[in-house]
């Protein structure tokens, strides 16, 4: 008998307090529905705030409630990159996307860059003159700078879509073969390694593709990502254009080098231990 009544008791203490709290959430929900709809009145009035036993309000965890329920929003897998943060960065950015430029179009002119820059590596070895060492050099860090500006412009636009994923990886193997083959046939260089570091940045980026694809994040280690091999390329040219051409060949006992033999020589290396990086990287992160 006093177990009955002592139920009864808790029942008609606790008994309004659960009721006002279930008013303030379908309260809540209704607020939520006409605000949708474009209503401009509140279908009824809330009900006034619940003090707990423990202090606190019904309407404060009723909003920690429904502000745990919100979805977390959503981490971009972006390569890092702090150049992003610079200021001419947010400014290039800020201007192409306020004249509409579209990100695919930034990448199609990276490309396009790149390709400039294979020829006039090629063109080295036909007609030497050191502008083409420049030309080369500045078409690399351009690739480097649009392959930046893309994603900026996508994200500050509001026009990142699906189709920009293939104008974000097509064109940059474009890039990496027109670069590595241009090298591979320009002045000191040498073919074999130039369709060898082509080959092996190809591949570096398909390991990449295929560890997302299986379920885990973009793999960007290096030591020779993308923007690693544009740096060797970017200061194999350089020194080429700064210093005679009696000085752009290595010996190394019966062995004859050139400078860009020499840089693809060293990009291919890179190439294979990021191979080696990224693949036991990609394994762990699936265990």
């Amino acid at each position: 008998m006093n177990r009955r009544m002592n139920a009864e008791r808790r029942l008609t203490k606790f008994g309004p307090l659960c009721s006002n709290v279930v008013g303030m959430k379908l309260h809540h929900l209704e607020v939520t529905h006409a605000a949708q709809e474009g209503s401009a009145t509140v279908p009824r009035q809330m009900p006034p705030t619940v003090q707990l036993l423990s202090g606190h309000s019904g309407l404060a965890l009723l909003w920690i409630s429904s502000a745990m329920n919100e979805p977390a929003p959503q981490t971009i897998d972006r390569r890092p990159i702090a150049t992003r943060n610079r200021r001419w960065a947010q400014s290039a950015t800020t201007w192409l996307a306020s004249r509409n430029v579209s990100p695919n179009v930034i990448s199609i002119a990276g490309m396009c860059a790149c390709i400039a820059a294979g020829i006039a590596l090629s063109l080295t070895s036909v007609t030497y003159h050191r502008v083409f060492w420049l030309i080369a050099a500045l078409g690399a860090q351009l690739r480097l700078t649009a392959n930046m500006l893309d994603g900026m412009v996508a994200l500050a636009s509001g026009r990142a879509s699906k189709t920009g994923e293939l104008y974000n990886e097509i064109p940059d193997r474009v890039s990496d073969a027109a670069v590595f083959i241009g090298a591979g046939y320009a002045w000191g260089g040498n073919v074999a390694l130039g369709y060898i570091a082509t080959i092996l940045s190809i591949f570096t980026a398909y390991i990449r593709a295929a560890g997302k694809i299986a379920g885990a994040r973009n793999e960007f280690c290096g030591p020779m990502a993308k923007q690693h091999r544009m740096l060797v390329i970017t200061v194999g040219c350089l020194y080429s254009a700064l210093v005679p051409r009696s000085w752009q060949i290595f010996h190394f006992d019966n062995a004859r080098l050139g400078v860009m033999g020499l840089a693809l020589f060293v990009i291919t290396v890179g190439c294979l231990i990021t191979v080696g990086r990224r693949l036991n990287r990609i394994a762990h992160a699936l265990k």
